[in-house]
């Protein structure tokens, strides 16, 4: 058995499950010694028991414990299977920005950011078809989730994704999103400050708490979203504008749907089998309205890590939203392009 390891969390690396960011690392680890380490205590994130769902943050130190040598009759793991050249065109295709520290794409809906059970594709996989004239595949310095589309940043660098993780980090970054919710949010403007933490049960789902609960209950963490109602059909949908301040696990969707109005399309918090019937609850518009998410980064406005200059990326809807979007005839020209300015 190997000995005691401490292994600092990588830029891009954050914000992933333990258990994936272990075998990762550690790929002859199986899940059952994972969930045993985490259970005796022998696994730890900075020198706190953890969970192998915990989520892991750039820069902190994770305490692996000795590890069983591997079986000799265990197969070799598996070769990567090269990208076709559909795959290379197709994510090529998202590029919205590239200079020689940074890339930027346009996330299609559906595609996850990182591998797991069952994915037989995923960006992590395809990101030798983004180096171009780099040394090395761009790094992810945060996540959408997978049916999330919009506006995702890579590091082009080890070092440029360890000044980005930090302008993240340090909030220094403005997110905005776009979606179309279920009735119509009252007011029409405000800021959802429900805490969330993991719900009961093997599916990854959130559960919000009032913020007088949050201190009071294990793994909770505090969350606050900003939105904006930017037009709507009657009470039956809107289109809003979300801006996070905060970056948890499915915190959008999660605090839509407690608010009343889930994001249409959002089968995990607003019912898959519930249809909108003018009230408010409800993610199904039903007729033409495609029943996948609607939830989009729309923008991202951040500080150049080199230059210093200010960025501004955006990126146009998926075919789902903008079909759903001329059906309302929702228009983005009197839209404000930061609906939440005055707040700055």
């Amino acid at each position: 058995m190997s000995g005691v390891q401490h292994i600092t969390v990588d830029p891009g690396e954050e914000d992933q499950r333990l258990d994936r960011w272990l075998k990762r690392r550690f790929p002859e680890l199986t899940q059952g010694q994972i969930e045993k380490f985490c259970r005796k205590g022998e696994l730890r994130v900075d020198k706190a028991r953890v969970k192998a769902a915990t989520r892991v943050e750039a820069g902190q130190i994770i305490r692996v414990p000795p590890l069983p040598k591997p079986a000799r009759s265990k197969p070799a793991p598996p070769v990567s299977k090269p990208l076709s050249q559909a795959d290379v065109k197709a994510i090529q295709q998202t590029v919205i920005y590239c200079d020689a520290d940074i890339l930027a794409i346009n996330k299609p809906p559906g595609l996850p950011v990182q591998g797991g059970s069952g994915l037989s594709q995923h960006l992590d996989a395809l990101m030798p078809a983004l180096q171009f004239d780099a040394t090395e595949p761009p790094r992810l310095v945060h996540r959408l989730d997978k049916d999330t589309s919009g506006v995702l940043l890579l590091a082009r660098s080890r070092a440029i994704a360890a000044k980005l993780a930090a302008n993240f980090r340090h909030r220094a970054a403005r997110k905005i999103y776009w979606a179309a919710v279920a009735g119509v949010p009252h007011p029409k403007m405000g800021i959802i400050k429900y805490g969330l933490v993991k719900a009961p049960g093997r599916i990854e789902k959130m559960q919000c708490l009032l913020p007088d609960e949050i201190a009071q209950t294990q793994n909770a963490k505090h969350a606050e979203t900003h939105y904006a109602t930017l037009q709507n059909v009657g009470t039956r949908a809107a289109w809003v504008a979300l801006m996070p301040v905060t970056g948890r696990t499915h915190q959008l969707r999660a605090h839509m749907a407690e608010l009343g109005h889930p994001i249409v399309g959002d089968g995990k918090y607003g019912g898959s089998g519930q249809e909108n019937l003018g009230d408010g609850w409800g993610a199904q518009l039903g007729g033409e309205i495609s029943r996948k998410l609607h939830l989009h980064a729309n923008s991202l406005t951040l500080e150049h890590p080199r230059s210093k200059a200010r960025l501004h990326l955006t990126a146009p809807l998926p075919d789902h939203m903008a079909k759903t979007w001329t059906f309302f005839d929702w228009q983005d020209f009197e839209i404000p392009k930061d609906p939440f300015v005055a707040e700055v």
